[in-house]
């Protein structure tokens, strides 16, 4: 059974780097369109939230991508940003952007996976991911990760889709992930099947307060939700809970 579960975690691990590679090349603009712009504004707020705990933070992005959070993070005037990500595609685009911006003195883009970052014990002041944990094969064993490799009272910020309740960002959310997100995907990216992941991997992702009891399963105290446009996006907060 053990066995099993590990080639399910695999395979969809597979699957999500295939997935990610095929629309990397359009994954900036449809980010951008399908959002309408809005996704930017998510971003500046996750890291406004940061910046009241933190100067010069060295931070660590997961699930980077082309490396949009960790662009937006340097007004924090960073000591360093890495970023993570096991698309290589995306990671391509990330370094080109970087480069144009004249920020690859402070960002540094690498291969590397959610569940088995590649550094050591208490790192990194901050670890941060946008729209990335619900693509992890094991979202627990991501977070716990991300909580070994910040040091105490670090901070952990997750920028992820959640499910609104009420009306009437509920229906329209809902009709919208279902119908013109997959459409509009297929039609720019030319993958249907990236985008309709979109809303099923968003349909099944543990957010609200379930997502807060992940992150205390993870080790992380002081656990907070704040919600954007109605629930339609969140910021998740935690802290790394002190060893000493």
């Amino acid at each position: 059974m053990e066995n099993q579960l590990h080639k399910l975690k695999e395979d969809k691990k597979a699957d999500v780097e295939s997935m990610f590679d095929s629309i990397a090349w359009r994954y900036d603009f449809l980010n951008h369109f399908l959002s309408f712009g809005i996704d930017r504004l998510w971003r500046r707020r996750a890291i406004r939230i940061i910046s009241k705990s933190y100067k010069n933070p060295h931070i660590l992005d997961v699930a980077t991508g082309t490396g949009d959070l960790a662009i937006a993070a340097m007004k924090l005037n960073p000591s360093k940003i890495t970023g993570i990500d096991i698309s290589q595609k995306m990671l391509e685009i990330g370094k080109v952007k970087i480069d144009r911006k004249g920020f690859s003195g402070k960002i540094e883009l690498i291969p590397g996976d959610s569940e088995k970052i590649p550094f050591g014990d208490n790192v990194f002041d901050v670890a941060m991911v946008a729209f990335g944990v619900r693509n992890f094969s094991d979202p627990l064993k991501g977070l716990s990760e991300m909580n070994r490799v910040i040091r105490n009272e670090g901070l952990i910020m997750v920028l992820e889709f959640s499910k609104p309740s009420g009306f009437p960002f509920r229906p329209v959310y809902n009709f919208y992930f279902r119908n013109i997100l997959p459409f509009f995907g297929k039609l720019f990216s030319k993958d249907k099947a990236a985008y309709s992941y979109l809303h099923d991997s968003v349909m099944k992702f543990p957010d609200n307060d379930e997502f807060l009891k992940l992150l205390a399963l993870a080790g992380f105290s002081e656990t907070r939700q704040i919600k954007l446009t109605g629930g339609v996006a969140s910021i998740y907060t935690g802290i790394k809970l002190s060893t000493q």
